[in-house]
């Protein structure tokens, strides 16, 4: 009896051991086997894989750096048929009833296509930018509507040479209570406030 239980012990000792050796080759096969990849993302799936119907931006700065990384993904990225369409339906959701009555959708991807041709023709691409800082946004009411007006710099680069453009935005609050542009031209330096150089995209 005393024997049996003997060799029954020593047969646990034995399992538990063998249980410990697989364990530990597990984890070592575990730890040696190489780490799956990263997928990279571009910048141009990065904007597409935002849902801003459901998380629109929420403020005029948070607007402006969204439509300016697309703006930068225009001039900067080589992209299909396919993604430039996708890319300019996002830019056309963030403008103003009244801008997109007076530019319609087939309009305005057609004077884009131009615009990314001519820039590609002169191998001029737009590098990054940098927008009003909070502070400087001034908001302001006119007409039963909430307005306001920021600005943008965006950096332009032909091979070594770089150039700036400023830009004033004008957006307008709409029914659902989201910022949406209104209208944009070429802003005087001297009208210029603080720029927020965090949002800066660089070569």
């Amino acid at each position: 009896m005393k024997k049996k239980t003997t060799i029954i012990g020593i047969i646990g000792i034995v399992a538990i051991a063998v249980a410990v050796i697989v364990v530990f080759w597990m984890q070592s096969k575990k730890a040696a086997s190489p780490a799956e990849p990263e997928v990279e993302v571009s910048p141009v799936m990065d904007i597409l894989l935002r849902d801003i119907d459901k998380s629109y931006p929420p403020t005029p700065k948070e607007v402006l750096k969204y439509y300016s990384e697309i703006t930068c993904c225009f001039y900067n990225e080589d992209m299909t048929q396919e993604n430039l369409e996708k890319l300019a339906e996002r830019s056309y959701v963030m403008y103003d009833d009244e801008l997109k009555e007076n530019m319609p959708f087939d309009k305005y991807i057609e004077d884009l296509q131009q615009e990314v041709l001519s820039f590609q023709s002169q191998k001029i691409v737009v590098s990054g930018y940098s927008v009003s800082a909070a502070a400087d946004v001034q908001r302001f009411y006119e007409d039963g509507f909430e307005w306001a007006r920021l600005y943008a710099t965006y950096r332009l680069r032909q091979g070594t040479d770089y150039m700036y453009t400023n830009e004033v935005f004008i957006m307008r609050k709409d029914d659902d209570g989201h910022w949406k542009i209104y209208g944009f031209e070429l802003a005087e330096e001297e009208d210029m406030g603080e720029m927020d150089e965090e949002t800066a995209k660089n070569d």
